[in-house]
Formats: C-alpha cells, structure tokens, sequence
C-alpha cells in the first residue's frame, strides 16, 4: 500500500471504514443480546468515522493531537480467530480486537513510510482512532470475557 496523496489516504481510509461498518453489521446480525447490540454500536460507529474521513479538513487534521493510548494489547496475546457464522462472545471481541490493532498498525507503519508531514499526521490521527476502537473492544473482553470466565 502506498499514500502519495492526502486523497489517496482518504480513499484508503473510506474503503477500510466502510469495510468495518461491513464486518460489523454482519456480526451484529449472527450475534444476540449484549454482542449484538455492541456491533450495532461499533458498525454505527464506523459509518460515522467514514463519514467524517470523507469531510476531513487537512488544516485541522494537522492540529489533532493524538491521545496516549497504550500500544500494548490483549489482542496480541489471544490466537487468531477465523470470522464464522457461529462466533461465540469471546471470538467476536477477539475478531473484532485483532481487526482494530492491524488497522492502527497499518496506518502508524503508512505514517511512517513518508516524509510529508501533513499526510504523517493524517496518517498518525487515522491511526489513535483505530486505537480508540480497539481499546473500547478490549475494556469489553476484560469485563465480560477475563472476569467472567
């Protein structure tokens, strides 16, 4: 993958988000209770966040200040999950965990891969909103999945 252009980091941004809304609507529908409900707020969430990549204002996108989230995840502890009909709770969070770490990932290492540094910081702002996903995910596996058994 290689951003030459802030458009060419939008799109890409566009596409992954709608992807995500995609993945999650799919698992709110095969899923039940707390889980469906949770995707349905994560899909709404997307839909949001694809929106707003769409109107992004590079002005202001170089001013964001990025939030302090550790880097350090659970994901990177639980064994890959292959997205099925019948995920249970703990393989949807563990899904959906894994899918939010290698988008952070994926646009810290794109950040990473210019020199400009108004598409760094675009980059790097992409990157703390993934995070911001993948920790919301995370806070759910250790409430409902480690202290419930």
């Amino acid at each position: 993958m290689e951003f030459v252009t802030l458009d060419d980091v939008i799109k890409f941004a566009v596409d992954r988000e709608d992807t995500a809304y995609e993945l999650y609507s799919r698992a709110a529908e095969i899923s039940s209770g707390a889980a469906k409900k949770m995707f349905q707020e994560l899909a709404a969430e997307e839909a949001t966040h694809k929106d707003v990549f769409s109107k992004i204002d590079t002005e202001k996108a170089e001013h964001h200040k990025l939030c302090k989230i550790p880097e350090v995840s659970i994901s990177k502890y639980l064994a890959d999950v292959p997205f099925r009909r019948d995920m249970s709770y703990q393989e949807i969070l563990t899904y959906a965990m894994k899918t939010e770490d290698n988008a952070y990932h994926l646009y810290k290492t794109a950040a990473g891969m210019t020199d400009d540094e108004k598409l760094q910081k675009v980059l790097m702002t992409f990157a703390d909103v993934e995070l911001g996903h993948r920790r919301k995910i995370e806070a759910l596996y250790e409430e409902r999945v480690l202290t419930e058994g």
